[in-house]
């Protein structure tokens, strides 16, 4: 294994590719020899390391996007989580207000012309790789090369280590009641033709599933799951509509099984960085974008917490800020999908502690009760509208605050 005292000072800034791209290998090496280096800073996006999770040295000074994969999992204090949307990643990269003094990646054994892909995970990395000081990698023989997408000269790595290990696998858990119901109402609000942005967790694979008589749908997504390649293979998904990059299914990664990962390399998928997928110039040449996205709560006036529950962050702003956005500005939908209860509390609550996207960019807020259709509403027909898709044993509790709101403008 690497010898990671020669490339890593105390008070480095150092970063890691997420998800199944973390190089692994390399994130531990950093920490065994955590105690002969000295503290550094270290940018993670979603994690599951539990190494890292679980529990953390204490030389490590950890600061993400949000509490994504087992993060939010860490005490109180352990976690710096810097609010921004995904589309403001790169600048920050840019700017310095990163450490980006050490990266490490994993990427596929060089190409004929010595350079390597990053694979189904090159979101953030590839944005991050363009401002690292040094340059580290994990090479895996095992990880797919997607040869459409930008990649790394062999020779910029300022070491590797050479692996043969899969990838880490996303096992999707079986959808509960609400949420298939859930998925059932947003599978009725998808046109034929529409371009898609979807997530991750039980509604999203929900909703993939219930889309089979759906015809030329599109797909550009900061991630994508098995759900995806399953409609891609079936013929549901084929981009013919797509007022850009017609017949690829763009995303930053892949996040699932083995077979996701292998199948992705053969099918019509464009990983690009997020300085691509997330751009503001990019999906504002959309025409139909339906944003689908999951959040913590939701209040009465449409406006979105996903990132905070309790005090304590669980989520992160994301892409949904940026798609949401895009989507609600064209002739598509953003959706905001959620139970209507999490722990024996209401999801939607009159108002939200953080807001992770403002109402003005929701269209839709999906319950197991209804569709609240936001789009085209006056604040007070916002109001009554949510409350119908909340749970009934909140309902009124939430009429009073309305009622409390207009005595008080009175």
């Amino acid at each position: 294994m690497i010898d990671l005292r020669s490339f890593v000072r105390a008070g480095d800034g150092v970063w890691w590719s997420q998800g199944a791209a973390e190089p692994t290998p390399m994130v531990d090496a950093l920490i065994d020899a955590l105690p002969d280096i000295g503290p550094v800073r270290a940018f993670v996006g979603l994690c599951w390391n539990p190494r890292i999770t679980d529990d953390p040295p204490p030389g490590l000074r950890l600061v993400s996007y949000g509490a994504l994969g087992d993060l939010r999992h860490l005490p109180d204090g352990r976690l710096e989580v810097i609010r921004v949307p995904w589309s403001g990643l790169p600048a920050l990269f840019e700017e310095g207000r990163v450490g980006l003094d050490v990266g490490f990646v994993q990427v596929a054994p060089p190409d004929a012309d010595g350079n390597c892909s990053l694979g189904p995970g090159i979101d953030y990395a590839w944005d991050a790789a363009q401002h690292t000081t040094k340059l580290l990698a994990e090479v895996n023989a095992a990880l797919p090369a997607s040869s459409d997408a930008p990649s790394i000269p062999y020779r910029r790595f300022a070491a590797v280590v050479h692996t043969d290990r899969p990838l880490l696998e996303v096992a999707e858990r079986h959808p509960r009641k609400a949420d298939a119901i859930i998925s059932d109402h947003i599978a009725a609000l998808i046109e034929d033709g529409d371009t898609i942005q979807i997530g991750v967790g039980q509604i999203p694979s929900a909703v993939l599933s219930r889309l089979t008589t759906h015809r030329d749908l599109g797909v550009h997504s900061g991630v994508v799951t098995d759900g995806i390649i399953d409609l891609v293979e079936s013929g549901i998904v084929t981009g013919a509509r797509k007022e850009v990059d017609a017949g690829l299914v763009v995303t930053g990664t892949a996040m699932g099984t083995q077979a996701l990962y292998e199948r992705s390399a053969r099918a019509p998928f464009a990983f690009r960085p997020v300085s691509y997928t997330h751009s503001p110039s990019v999906l504002a040449r959309f025409g139909r974008l339906v944003a689908i996205n999951s959040a913590v709560e939701v209040d009465l006036t449409g406006r979105v917490n996903a990132e905070v529950r309790g005090g304590h962050y669980v989520g992160a702003i994301g892409g949904q800020a940026d798609f949401a956005h895009a989507a609600a500005r064209s002739r598509g939908r953003s959706i905001i999908a959620l139970p209507a209860t999490s722990g024996g509390r209401s999801t939607i609550v009159p108002q939200v502690g953080i807001v992770s996207t403002p109402g003005g960019d929701v269209d839709y807020v999906v319950t197991e009760h209804g569709v609240a259709q936001l789009r085209g509403s006056s604040p007070s027909q916002r109001a009554r509208r949510l409350v119908e898709v909340a749970a009934p044993e909140h309902r009124e509790e939430l009429d009073r605050t309305i009622r409390a709101a207009i005595h008080a403008s009175a």
